[in-house]
């Protein structure tokens, strides 16, 4: 049970994560015309950053997902994905509070409190597991304590 628990919190994160950055890439073309009268240098360099973020979240969610169906969720290898995936979306989310947070479009004000969702949700399940591991490992070790 704890260990489903577990994985459908991280598993969350991650689809939360994949989920905005498939709808990232759909108004594309509308927040680049938004921009007004652009060098055509300017629009495409305005075209690569705004898909570049939904392709890095859809990357970001895809590995979470990934890394937790393979079963492998106690390795050192799936822990340190977690963690610099959580320390990412933390960054991403400062990111977006202090500059898309300021402007008057609802999608822009929602990014900081999905990356943080979804990067409390991947640290989650990897807390909860790390605390249910120490919790067990003391068990075996002190077997006293179940008496």
């Amino acid at each position: 049970m704890t260990q489903n628990f577990r994985k459908l919190l991280v598993i969350i994160g991650g689809l939360l994560t994949l989920i905005w950055g498939i709808s990232h890439l759909f108004p594309t073309w509308s927040v680049v015309n938004g921009f007004g009268n652009l060098t055509p240098d300017n629009r495409q360099i305005i075209t690569m950053e705004w898909m570049m973020e939904g392709f890095t979240l859809i990357f970001i969610g895809i590995l979470v997902i990934a890394v937790t169906w393979t079963g492998q969720v106690e390795s050192k290898v799936v822990k340190t994905v977690y963690l610099i995936v959580f320390l990412m979306l933390v960054a991403m989310a400062a990111l977006s509070a202090f500059t898309g947070f300021k402007i008057d479009f609802l999608p822009f004000k929602l990014c900081p409190f999905i990356f943080m969702i979804s990067g409390i949700l991947i640290a989650g399940g990897f807390l909860y597991r790390n605390q249910q591991n120490e919790k067990n490992q003391e068990d075996f070790e002190n077997p006293v304590n179940k008496i």
